[in-house]
């Protein structure tokens, strides 16, 4: 990466941070591309070689923000593809405080970007995000208890949708109910599976 390049994704950065943190003090829709270049400490015209609008730039800060928080996340909590045809159906059930408490904790931390993206799906990319998460984890965990092909997608959907259901209700209440709570009530709507 040349000096240049990485001059570029600095500022790109420094955009990036800009937004989230006015998005911490208001929705987007008050937020001017003026503040953003202030807040960044960059020029309005270097944020348009960049972003054309500030819905832009909101799409690229889903990215960032997604890195940010896998980075977060525990290694040692993942499952890999390649093993999920060998454990057990237990390790499968993927609504433990393991895998919920990380990313909840996240979605209150950063509770505006998200009510922000639920109102505008489209900027998390939900659609690429949804079709690679099937393919690599989701359809292996159907095969492993015997949904039909025909079926998978539709049970996906009903569990998807549920449990971001949950999580804009509690948006909604400004994360005010502690992660565990959250945590419990996601695991009630969606119990562990029987073993084979």
């Amino acid at each position: 990466m040349s000096r240049a390049d990485s001059r570029y994704f600095r500022t790109a950065a420094k955009m990036d941070e800009a937004l989230l943190a006015l998005l911490e003090q208001k929705d987007l829709a008050y937020i001017t591309v003026r503040e953003i270049c202030a807040r960044a400490g960059v020029n309005r015209s270097t944020f348009y070689l960049h972003y054309e609008t500030v819905s832009d730039l909101l799409t690229e800060s889903v990215e960032y923000v997604k890195h940010r928080f896998l980075e977060r996340y525990p290694a040692e909590v993942g499952i890999l593809p390649d093993r999920l045809r060998d454990c057990s159906l237990r390790e499968l059930y993927l609504m433990t405080p393991a895998y919920l408490e990380p990313w909840l904790s996240f979605v209150r931390d950063n509770r505006r970007l998200y009510r922000t993206l639920m109102e505008r799906p489209a900027a998390l990319r939900l659609g690429h995000t949804y079709d690679q998460m099937f393919r690599y984890v989701f359809a292996p965990i159907l095969e492993r208890y015997h949904v039909p092909g025909p079926d998978r997608n539709y049970m996906m959907a009903f569990y998807i949708r549920g449990v971001t259901a949950i999580v804009a209700e509690w948006l909604k209440n400004d994360c005010t109910e502690p992660v565990g709570q959250i945590v419990g009530i996601i695991q009630r709507c969606i119990p562990p599976p029987m073993e084979e």
